[in-house]
C-alpha cells in the first residue's frame, strides 16, 4: 500500500497565493514587469512602487534575485546577531499571510535599528530569493556606489 503524504495547509495556502499573483502580473496592463538583468554585471532594477509586497511574493514564485524593492510589514521576530564577517541585525518581517522576509542589515555600515516583535517597519533593500521566503539585504548607504541606497524607516526615523 502506497501512502501519500498531504501537503499541509500552509503550504498549499503560500502556492495557491503565489500562483494568483503570478496570474494578475502576467494579465495586468497597468504596471510594468521588471526586466531582467542586462547581460554583464546585473543591476538591480527599480522599485515598482512604494510598496513591493506582491512584487516580492512574485519574485519568491520565479525565484529571482537582484531585484531592489520597497516593503511595508510588522516585525515577527528578532534574531541573533550574525558576527561572521560584517556584522548583520537579523531580523523577520512578515509581508503577508503566507510570506516572510528575513532582513539582514548591515550594522557596520548603517545604525542598529531598536526594532522588537510587532514593530511596523518600512524598508528598501537589495531582494535575494531563497526557499524560506528570500532575504533582504543592503537596507543602508552604499558607499562603493555600486547599488541603490537602502534604508528602514521605524518609529518615524530612517536608518541607512
Amino acid at each position: 500500500m502506497i501512502r501519500r503524504r498531504r501537503a499541509s495547509v500552509p503550504v498549499l495556502l503560500a502556492l495557491a497565493v503565489a500562483a494568483a499573483l503570478y496570474w494578475a502580473q502576467q494579465h495586468s496592463e497597468s504596471r510594468p514587469r521588471p526586466s531582467p538583468p542586462a547581460s554583464g554585471t546585473p543591476a538591480p532594477a527599480a522599485p515598482q512602487s512604494s510598496n513591493d509586497n506582491d512584487l516580492v511574493a512574485h519574485l519568491y514564485a520565479e525565484r529571482r534575485s537582484n531585484v531592489v524593492v520597497e516593503v511595508a510589514g510588522q516585525v515577527e521576530r528578532t534574531l541573533r546577531d550574525d558576527n561572521q564577517g560584517s556584522r548583520h541585525q537579523r531580523f523577520v518581517v512578515r509581508l503577508s499571510p503566507v510570506l516572510t522576509l528575513l532582513v539582514a542589515h548591515n550594522t557596520d555600515l548603517a545604525p542598529r535599528v531598536p526594532l522588537e516583535r510587532g514593530s511596523a517597519v518600512r524598508l528598501r533593500g537589495e531582494y535575494e530569493w531563497s526557499a524560506q521566503g528570500g532575504v533582504l539585504h543592503w537596507t543602508h548607504r552604499d558607499p562603493g556606489h555600486r547599488h541603490q541606497d537602502g534604508w528602514i524607516e521605524f518609529d518615524g526615523r530612517r536608518y541607512q
